[in-house]
């Protein structure tokens, strides 16, 4: 049921979108689900983490620290930590574009890491995160998300924890059908071209 309730709230805040988008993959969509338009309405973002803390409270998760990828991942991951009530910190690209850790934040040998990101479509970015994790000696207790869009193809080693599995149609740039192509594109993901 909790699962019907966090779509009627992507729903209403107009995180899920209908249009023509090109997806950060370069594949063509008529659908998108942008979180950031949850995380403008507080309220409703702790609704969300608080379900996500009771589902992983229920798999018996346990959490000391909550990290998340810089940018989209900072919000979802800080809402999280707060209805855990553990510490959130996110990890930055560096100039050699890969993560890590400012500002002071540390993870620390033994601590249990749970990686958060507001939709995991490949999870190449909260993946990206594994080797601070491992070399801090900490452990990844599980991988949670607001929604799953890949499809059944996000596997990672530690157990992935999704609010909502959304399948949208994609297309390759050169098979984009007529009535897509008639819509505007827009690319609204967090890579640059």
């Amino acid at each position: 049921m909790s699962d019907i309730r966090v779509l009627e709230l992507l729903e209403e805040t107009g995180a899920l979108k209908s249009g023509h988008f090109v997806l950060s993959s370069g594949l063509h969509s008529d659908r998108y689900c942008q979180c950031a338009a949850l995380f403008e309405h507080p309220a409703i973002a702790g609704e969300v983490a608080g379900i996500m803390a009771a589902k992983l409270r229920e798999a018996n998760v346990e959490v000391d620290i909550v990290l998340s990828p810089a940018l989209g991942g900072i919000l979802w991951g800080y809402e999280l930590a707060r209805a855990l009530n553990v510490r959130s910190i996110f990890a930055e690209r560096g100039a050699d574009g890969g993560f890590t850790l400012r500002r002071g934040f540390v993870l620390r040998k033994g601590m249990r890491v749970l990686l958060a990101e507001d939709v995991v479509t490949t999870g190449k970015s909260v993946c990206e995160l594994l080797p601070l994790v491992e070399k801090a000696g900490a452990e990844v207790s599980a991988f949670a998300a607001i929604a799953d869009r890949s499809g059944g193809h996000f596997k990672p080693d530690a157990p992935f924890h999704s609010l909502v599995k959304l399948i949208f149609q994609t297309f390759a740039p050169d098979q984009v059908p007529d009535w897509l192509s008639s819509i505007p594109v827009t690319k609204p993901g967090s890579r640059p071209d």
